[in-house]
This record gives structure tokens, C-alpha cells and sequence, in this order.
């Protein structure tokens, strides 16, 4: 059993009595990450958890904090969820992506706070990211103004976060470090070789720009070479001005677009509706922010070869 001894925060009481709670239950996944026998982390939304789990194996209990299913970016945390966060061991974020996230883990006492968002570089990106499109982005779009905050799906800064996340699992909990070398080790080769797949995959194709509803690949377009044309921006559920649907519908037409790209958390509509209008396709690219029964994969490197596949079908791979 766990020896350790925790003590109840002052905002983990205030969330249970919040909740009418005497104690803490294990009823619930969030609640059940505090007071195992294992290195208890709590990650916010599922690439981080898909990390921890990787690189703990049987030494770490994960629990995320984002069901499968949910829109990670709107998150609001429950009292519960609270205040296992404030009995665990360590909790892994994403620092800008989820605000009630940031919110909790500032006024958490949970003594290892890892920020992935620390652990590599963040850009700026606005509706049209990597190749051509800083030259006629014309597209007037308050999300310029932020960082991108979707790093996992570059396999290289991906990788960057995992060994960082290694490095503080070791830190944390030292006995099992050997371990966690050898794991995150492990996962960093795996995410070498999918970028290599990526890079091979995309490098001859028709044509180099494809259309997504949600600007969630921008640092995967730049890393190999094509360029993202947004709907809408960074907010998957912010809606495009008449002005960006003619602009990209022309667009579509210029470079040679076949297809219109959705995501299985959000709403299609405006994808099939563009794509009907300017005769396009439309086809799933999956941020892979959740995993859930639509998703084309069960883990994370199953849905990125399934994106992929799908790039490459619309790009025209040769």
C-alpha cells in the first residue's frame, strides 16, 4: 500500500463540501486519480494522458481530466475533479489551451506541475499556416494574436514534450527513474519513425495545400511542407465570414483542392456545406484532442497514420 501521508487542501474541502461531500469518493475517474499505491498524475485532455500512460506504464495511475468525447478547448472542471487534483501526485497541462485548466492547477498544492507547453516552442498561427500562406494571408482573425497551442500533432515537438515529461516523472519519483528513461526512450523512437513515415508519405504530392475546419495542424503543415487553409481558427467552434468562404473556395480552385477536412468532436456542417458549394469531398483529419468510438484509431499513432492516409488521398500522393 501507499505510504504516503497527503493532506487535504484548502480548496480540495471547499470543492467536496461544494459537492455536499464528506469525503472524497472514488466514484468518479477524476476522483479515483488520488491516494492509489501508484505515482498518481492527472492529465488535462487525452495526448497528454496518452504520454503519461506511455511513459509511466505500471508505475503511474492516469486520469484524464477531459472525457473521451469533449471539446477539450471549453473544458470547465467539476468540483471533484478539483479536488483530485489537489490530492495527486503530479498533474500534466497544457498551459493556454484549456483556461479552467490553468485556473485549477495555479491554485492547486499538487507538489510536480508539468506544462507541456514549456517543454518545446510555440508559434503563432492564424487561418493559413506553412508554405505560401504568410505571404497572402489576408484574413483578419483574432486568434492570430495567440499561440498555437497544438503541438502533438508534429511528431518532433511531440517527442520534445515527451522527453520532457520523462525527465520530471524521473524527478518525481526517483525509485521507478530507470524506468521511465527506458519508456520514454522508447516513445521518442516510435515518434521518430512516424515522422519519417509523415515525411516520406507527403513529400511527392498533386498538390500542397488542403483545407481544414479547425486550425489545429499548422506545425504539422510546416514540418513537412504543405499548407493549412483554416474555415475557422484556432476556436473549432468559431464561425467563417462570407468573406473566408469565398476566399477559400477560390482558393480551393487555384491550388487544386479536392477536400474539405472535419474533425469527429465538432459539428460538419460548415465543412459539407463549403465543400457542396465549390464541389469538393469532405473527409475526417483528426486533432486527436479525444478518442472516442468515430475516431479512425484507437491510440494516437493509429489515428495519425489514418491522417495521414487521408492527406495523402486528398494531396494526390504520387
Amino acid at each position: 500500500m501507499n505510504v504516503r501521508r497527503r493532506h487535504i487542501s484548502g480548496i480540495a474541502i471547499a470543492a467536496a463540501t461544494a459537492l455536499g461531500l464528506g469525503t472524497l469518493s472514488a466514484c468518479s475517474d477524476s476522483a479515483s486519480a488520488a491516494n492509489t499505491d501508484k505515482f498518481d498524475v492527472v492529465a488535462a485532455f487525452y495526448p497528454l494522458q496518452y504520454l503519461a500512460e506511455q511513459i509511466g506504464g505500471d508505475h503511474v495511475h492516469v486520469t484524464s481530466l477531459t472525457k473521451p468525447g469533449q471539446e477539450p478547448h471549453d473544458l470547465e472542471i467539476s468540483a471533484q475533479q478539483t479536488a483530485a487534483l489537489g490530492e495527486s501526485d503530479a498533474v500534466l497541462y497544457l498551459k493556454n489551451l484549456q483556461p479552467a485548466v490553468d485556473d485549477a492547477v495555479s491554485q492547486s498544492e499538487v507538489r510536480t506541475k508539468i506544462d507541456a507547453a514549456s517543454l518545446t516552442t510555440l508559434e503563432k498561427h492564424g487561418n493559413e499556416v506553412g508554405g505560401h500562406a504568410a505571404s497572402h494571408d489576408t484574413s483578419e482573425n483574432d486568434e492570430l494574436a495567440g499561440l498555437d497551442p497544438h503541438i502533438w500533432l508534429d511528431p518532433v515537438r511531440y517527442a520534445q514534450v515527451a522527453e520532457g515529461v520523462g525527465k520530471a516523472f524521473e524527478k518525481a519519483d526517483p525509485k521507478n527513474a530507470a524506468d521511465y528513461r527506458t519508456r520514454t526512450a522508447a516513445l521518442v523512437k516510435k515518434l521518430d519513425a512516424l515522422n519519417t513515415e509523415f515525411k516520406t508519405g507527403l513529400a511527392d504530392t498533386k498538390t500542397k495545400v488542403f483545407i481544414t475546419t479547425h486550425a489545429a495542424f499548422g506545425y504539422l503543415a510546416e514540418r513537412y511542407g504543405l499548407t493549412e487553409e483554416a474555415i475557422n481558427g484556432l476556436d473549432p467552434e468559431s464561425e467563417p465570414s462570407a468573406q473566408r468562404v469565398k476566399e477559400l473556395e477560390k482558393m480551393a480552385k487555384a491550388d487544386g483542392v479536392t477536400t474539405v477536412f472535419y474533425e469527429t468532436l465538432v459539428s460538419d456542417k460548415t465543412a459539407k456545406t463549403i465543400a457542396a458549394d465549390a464541389h469538393l469531398k469532405t473527409d475526417v483529419l483528426d486533432p486527436i484532442e479525444g478518442i472516442t468510438a468515430k475516431s479512425r484509431g484507437k491510440d494516437y499513432f493509429s489515428v495519425q497514420q489514418a491522417n495521414l492516409k487521408a492527406l495523402q488521398q486528398a494531396l494526390g500522393s504520387k
